[in-house]
């Protein structure tokens, strides 16, 4: 049973405006004097650009970054944030493709740190993943990272130690094309990096999701809410539903971990408030480089207005797309062209649960504004987001669930002919896998049907998806009836087509598993820690298929090597490095193991990682 809400734990009007809007001006008050000053280093190249209202940019080959601490104000209270030469979001980092960049990474906190570096292609040394690539950069240690840029686009780099992320080490990267132009013209350049931001200790808020994992939820079902669907739906059915979910012990509302009872929204370090603003003048291009670097936020991103034509997505530049709005999760960044024609437009970014908002002005000077649009209601998941391709009822093992009894239906439909694995191995975390019973006629496709690992029958699963969907043109819960064209991963084709032309040579499944009573997150129900690594034979490729047995969207972030999205019937997509997976979704991408080394792969929920879903990919 869940426990009771805590008394008192409801905000107050004007407390939970704080929280959701921020002060009029927020962000870094001061530097903490011994731990990391206000002062941020020059590059040895070029000195600093200073974009209105945003981060330095920082050019050159040479850096110097200093993660400490400083005292932050977001809320009316005082916090101390972790932070990059003592800003937050710290400096945008521009480079140039086929330059070798050195940055040298000085701790002044108390414990250790690091940097990774977000979708950049890299030998594995410098991957910044304690643990795993090396050991972090101990207190009053300097790290040297060195290494030659061999892309182009839009990426970020953030801290991989405990909650340092979460805490403010987090900052833009931008790099150009060697010949100086990508493709993609624009008068005026923008990162505009989203996040989100805590008062609370980020331990402290995973201890109360371990207890009540709904403890932030102010989305529950009402009772009016239940009279509104005997109104709709009469009385029997209105039962049914309620009774459902009250046996599952889940809710149609669980959207997001944390909610605006907790977090502020951030458009670049601004609360919605403080109002970022990025200035244009009329008739001008404007590129504006979208980067979600929340630790727990879905945003969904719209500028009430104008047209959004995505150019790029995850750095790579795609077939260029014209939509309303796009909905993207942390890690992941979206690059749009727009044309303003007005004096303001509102860049607006309310998170999936819609308990609020980050907020941004594009406008020909600043002071001006644009109306803030209303949040969207909250939508409650469906039985599709709950069964996938239900196949009459059939779809999901709901012996697994608590109390309703289908457990005939478990693994209905398995189809080992195409299994490219010994699922035993599967079973015992030992991904190698095995090609011998595989064919190309069989790989060419990827396989729909779901192979469930021996460990996902265990307290740390509380639901098995089937029969999941394979369809990627849903925009996702809250987006499906709105009115507004929205980017789907459908819709992305990147430009060029795959970086190798071969099939795969084998399939390797992996689910994503948890436990909403528990608050546990794993793959196929093993959590970090008691898993063995996914083994990738060194120059193989190999077909991945991600399968989402929770209720949750997970953006899935692999270390290293680029994930090259297909099609349900295996046509090339789009080349990524975080892909989301919606609830009781199966999406499939091939990789070319061509990175020898150690790499993280995970969820990029910081809680959701740091619960267990984090695994070692082993390259050898």
């Amino acid at each position: 049973m869940r426990r009771d809400r805590p008394s008192g734990l409801v905000l107050p009007n004007l407390q939970r405006r704080r929280f959701v809007q921020g002060l009029a001006a927020g962000g870094v008050v001061a530097g903490l004097s011994g731990l990391g000053g206000s002062a941020w280093a020059q590059p040895s190249g070029r000195p600093a650009d200073v974009l209105s209202g945003t981060a330095p940019v920082l050019r050159g080959t040479e850096f110097d970054l200093v993660i400490g601490e400083s005292v932050v104000n977001f809320t009316g209270t005082p916090r101390v944030a972790t932070t990059i030469n003592g800003m937050l979001p710290g400096p945008t980092l521009r480079w140039r493709q086929g330059e070798t960049v050195t940055i040298r990474v000085t701790n002044r906190l108390r414990e250790h740190t690091s940097i990774h570096w977000h979708g950049i292609i890299l030998p594995f040394e410098m991957d910044g993943v304690p643990g795993i690539s090396f050991a972090g950069i101990a207190p009053g240690e300097t790290f040297t990272y060195r290494f030659k840029i061999d892309q182009t686009g839009s990426y970020w780099y953030h801290s991989h130690s405990g909650f340092q992320e979460m805490t403010g080490v987090y900052g833009g990267i931008v790099i150009d094309p060697a010949t100086g132009v990508d493709g993609v013209r624009a008068d005026r350049d923008y990162t505009v990096l989203l996040s989100d931001w805590t008062d609370e200790d980020p331990m402290r808020v995973l201890s109360k999701l371990k207890v009540q994992s709904d403890y932030y939820n102010y989305n529950q079902p009402t009772v009016i809410d239940f009279f509104r669907d005997v109104s709709n739906e009469g009385i029997k059915s209105a039962l049914a539903k309620r009774k459902m979910w009250n046996e599952m012990r889940m809710s149609p509302t669980d959207l997001a971990d944390l909610s605006g009872a907790t977090l502020t929204y951030l458009t670049n370090g601004v609360t919605p408030a403080g109002n970022w603003t990025g200035v244009f003048k009329p008739g001008e291009k404007v590129r504006l480089r979208f980067i979600n670097g929340a630790g727990n936020t879905f945003y969904d991103v719209r500028i009430p207005g104008l047209k959004l034509k995505v150019v790029q997505v995850d750095g790579q530049n795609i077939e260029p797309v014209t939509v309303d709005e796009f909905r993207f999760g942390p890690g992941e960044t979206c690059d749009v062209l727009v044309e303003p024609r007005d004096e303001a437009y509102t860049i607006f970014s309310q998170s999936m649960d819609r308990t609020g908002y980050a907020r941004g002005t594009l406008a020909t000077r600043a002071g001006l504004t644009a109306p803030v649009p209303a949040v969207d209601k909250p939508q409650w998941l469906t039985m599709a987001d709950m069964m996938g391709s239900m196949g009459g009822m059939g779809g999901m093992d709901h012996g697994a669930m608590g109390g309703m009894s289908h457990g005939s239906m478990a693994m209905q439909g398995m189809n080992h002919d195409a299994i490219a694995m010994d699922h035993s191995q599967h079973a015992a975390g030992d991904m190698t896998g095995m090609a011998g019973m595989a064919t190309e006629a069989s790989l060419k496709v990827p396989s729909t049907k779901a192979r469930h690992a021996k460990t996902e029958y265990g307290a740390t699963t509380d639901m098995r998806v089937d029969m999941a969907r394979t369809n990627l043109d849903d925009p996702g819960i809250g987006l499906r009836d709105t009115g507004r064209r929205v980017l789907t991963l459908a819709d992305q084709h990147t430009i060029g087509g795959p970086l190798d032309k071969r099939g795969p040579g084998r399939e390797v499944e992996l689910h994503l598993t948890g436990n909403m009573e528990r608050y546990s997150w794993s793959f196929d129900g093993v959590e970090f820690g008691n898993s063995t690594p996914v083994h990738f034979k060194y120059g193989e490729r190999l077909r991945v298929i991600l399968h989402n047995d929770t209720m949750m969207t997970h953006p899935m972030h692999m270390h290293g090597m680029w994930s090259e999205l297909e099609s349900p019937d295996g046509a090339f997509l789009a080349r990524r490095h975080t892909i989301a997976v919606q609830p009781a979704q199966r999406i499939s991408f091939l990789v070319t193991a061509d990175a020898l080394g150690r790499w993280a792969w995970h969820c990029h929920l910081m809680l959701h990682m740091d619960a267990g879903m984090f695994r070692e990919v082993v390259v050898a």
